[in-house]
Order: structure tokens, then C-alpha cells, then sequence
């Protein structure tokens, strides 16, 4: 027993050390408890707060349509699919889902994912091996990262969005399959990757291109179809497209799109896909009801709106912020102690816009990110303005 009690104790010095460095470096992370539903007015901690944090970008979360789907299905199908995919768990409102989520992309299949997370290893690990390599954007999601790291192939970060440094490390690459992995929407700071670019580089060097478009689909685009639809780009451009439902959908999950053969190799191989249960039906049911409303347009106008507002107003107060035309706006501060400082200011005048530190984003380059929703009202929007410019100035 003595043992046990030593060994626990070492784990537990262990632990307390690393969480003594941690707040040292202003790195330290709480949680917060959110009571009721997902919104812009939420209860937090037991106070309501006017919230600029949120990735519900489209004010679906809690849309009354898309909970009465969810509803509806939860009485048809239960609360749980019980199994896999592959077993007995890829249920009618998967199936459809898939089918409807593959016409909006405008590609043949798409492949549905828990996360985006399990979306983005699924991609790596089938693509990519000991022998080959993995290009990716420097400011990419730790999915992404991870994708490549997990598939064991050599990885190669660029700086960000320098096209010519890509096209530097491609031509040093060793002549096996290469990817380029990035982000459409960069999440931390709003910003479009050079997409066009990209398919002319890997196009040049018979690489394969790979987005993660879980901050545009539902958002970029003349009709929402993501960051591709902005430049353009088709299947034979772009033969791996990754979306996220849980951001402009406001559901959970994921999905994959591609050719025929790479969604039926996806389903042969990626052990995410395999070994673990599938979403519930509900759930797929609720995101068929929030991709109608994501097609109809109307409130990726008002998010718009929104935006451009908000944009309007940081010219006028002439605050600095990551160049963005989206709904996702960064304002660096530099250390993780003056972001917290200015995000505790935002929350004693009653909004939500947490601190953003390393690792998540590089050292040197602590932030606010604001995100805005089409629930925002003008008033929100001018709300927020002000408090930026006694905050930030």
C-alpha cells in the first residue's frame, strides 16, 4: 500500500509542478459552466453576459427548427446509435445527410465524422506514410498538425500563407506522395488562405491539396460554400475538403468529401472511422434542418451585415486588428498576461471574449478573437465597439 501511495504521490508532485509553471506564464486554463442554451445572451458562471466567442456563427445551435428536427428524430431513433458505422450504427438520417452534405460541396461522397478532429487524423492517416510528406501551413489547427504527425511522414511547416516558401520546400521534397494540408479559414485571426495558389503549387509538383474548411462552409462564398467556393476551386483542384458541423451548422460532427474511391478508401482504412461509434442519429437529422437554412442564405446575409459593421466601426475608432472580412477578428496584445488583463476588463462591462494564448496560437502572439453571430443585433455590435475602444486604448 505504501508503494501505491508513493508512486500516486510522485504523479500528483509531477502534476502540481506542471501546473505551477503554467500559471507562472499566465497559461493557466479554467473552464466556465454555461447555463441553458448556446446564444448570444448566454448565462455563464451564473451571469449573463453579452457573448463574442462563440463558433455558432449562423445563431443555429439553438434555432427552434433545428431543435424540433433533433426532437423529432430523438423519438424515431432514440438518443444513441449504439454502434459504429460499420456495424449496426450508420442509420437513414446518416445516409441522407451524407448524400445532401456531398450535392452542397458539389463533389460525389462525403464521409460523416464524430469531429473534426477524428475528420482530420482520418485524412492523414489514409493519405500519408513513413515514406512520404506533409506540407502545412504554420498557423494550421493542431487536428492538422496531428494528422500529419500521427501518419508518421515527414513533416514540413511553412511560414504563414508564404506561397514562395512552399514552393521552396516542395521542390526539396523527396519525389513520394506529397500533401499540402491547410486551413481555409485560419481560426485564430480570420484570415483566407491563398487557396488559388496552393492548387497551382501542388497542381506544379503533382502534390495533393487538402483543406479544412471548418470556419468558412455555411459562412464564405457567394452561396456559403466555404473558402473553395471564394476562389473558385473544383474537386480536380481541391481532391480533399474537410468540414466541421458544429461551427456555421451549429450541430456536431464532421465530414470528409472527395471522389468515390477516396470516401470508399476512407471507410476501408482510417481506423476513426472504424473504431468508433457514429454520431447519433438526432443529431444527423438536426444538421439536415441547419443546412437547409445555411442554403436559404438569409442569415449568412445578416452575419454579413454584422461584419462589415463591425469593421466600419474598428476604422472609425482606429483600433489595429488581424485583417479579416469574415467573423472571426483577432487583436493581438502580445503576452498571455495583457490578453487576460483586457479580456477580464471586457467581462467586468458584462462581455464574453476570452484570452487566447499559447499553444494555441505562437508565443509573442496572445489575443482577443472576436467572433460575431447573425443573432448579434447593431446595438451588440456597437456595444462591443465601445468597450474595445476603453479597453484596447
Amino acid at each position: 500500500m505504501r508503494k501505491v501511495q508513493a508512486h500516486t504521490s510522485s504523479l500528483d508532485a509531477y502534476a502540481a509542478g506542471l501546473l505551477t509553471e503554467r500559471r507562472a506564464a499566465g497559461l493557466y486554463r479554467t473552464r466556465s459552466i454555461l447555463e441553458g442554451p448556446q446564444g448570444i445572451r448566454p448565462f455563464i458562471d451564473g451571469r449573463q453576459v453579452l457573448s463574442f466567442c462563440s463558433n455558432d456563427y449562423l445563431g443555429l445551435a439553438s434555432h427552434p427548427t433545428v431543435r424540433r428536427a433533433f426532437q423529432l428524430a430523438a423519438d424515431r431513433y432514440g438518443v444513441g446509435s449504439g454502434a459504429s458505422h460499420l456495424i449496426t450504427g450508420h442509420a437513414r438520417p446518416h445516409h441522407q445527410l451524407e448524400e445532401e452534405l456531398a450535392e452542397f460541396t458539389g463533389r460525389p461522397r462525403a464521409l460523416l465524422f464524430s469531429t473534426g478532429y477524428m475528420a482530420n487524423l482520418a485524412v492523414g492517416s489514409t493519405l500519408l506514410g513513413r515514406a512520404d510528406t506533409a506540407l502545412e501551413d504554420r498557423f494550421n489547427h493542431a487536428s492538422l498538425i496531428d494528422a500529419a504527425l500521427m501518419s508518421r511522414a515527414r513533416l514540413v511547416r511553412y511560414p504563414h500563407a508564404d506561397v514562395n516558401a512552399l514552393a521552396l520546400a516542395l521542390q526539396r521534397s523527396a519525389p513520394s506522395r506529397r500533401v499540402i494540408l491547410t486551413d481555409g479559414i485560419f481560426s485564430m485571426d480570420g484570415g483566407l488562405a491563398p487557396l488559388d495558389r496552393l492548387r497551382d503549387l501542388a497542381l506544379a509538383h503533382g502534390a495533393w491539396l487538402a483543406v479544412d474548411d471548418a470556419h468558412g462552409l455555411g459562412v464564405v462564398g457567394p452561396t456559403g460554400r466555404g473558402s473553395l467556393e471564394s476562389f473558385g476551386l473544383t474537386l480536380g483542384d481541391v481532391p480533399v475538403l474537410i468540414g466541421t458541423l458544429g461551427k456555421a451548422f451549429g450541430t456536431f460532427g464532421a465530414f470528409v468529401a472527395g471522389s468515390d474511391h477516396f470516401i470508399d478508401a476512407l471507410i476501408q482504412v482510417a481506423r476513426t472511422y472504424i473504431y468508433t461509434t457514429a454520431l447519433p442519429p438526432a443529431v444527423a437529422e438536426a444538421t439536415r434542418a441547419s443546412l437547409r437554412l445555411v442554403q436559404s442564405g438569409e442569415r449568412r446575409t445578416q452575419l454579413l451585415a454584422r461584419v462589415e459593421r463591425f469593421r466600419r466601426g474598428l476604422r472609425e475608432l482606429g483600433l489595429s486588428f488581424a485583417p479579416s472580412a469574415f467573423a472571426i477578428h483577432a487583436f493581438v496584445l502580445g503576452s498571455p498576461q495583457r490578453a487576460l488583463l483586457a479580456s477580464e476588463r471586457l467581462a467586468e462591462r458584462g462581455i464574453l471574449v476570452p484570452a487566447i494564448r499559447p499553444p494555441t496560437v505562437p508565443a509573442g502572439s496572445s489575443r482577443l478573437r472576436v467572433t460575431l453571430s447573425a443573432d448579434h443585433t447593431d446595438e451588440h455590435v456597437d456595444q462591443l465597439l465601445d468597450a474595445l475602444s476603453r479597453v484596447l486604448t
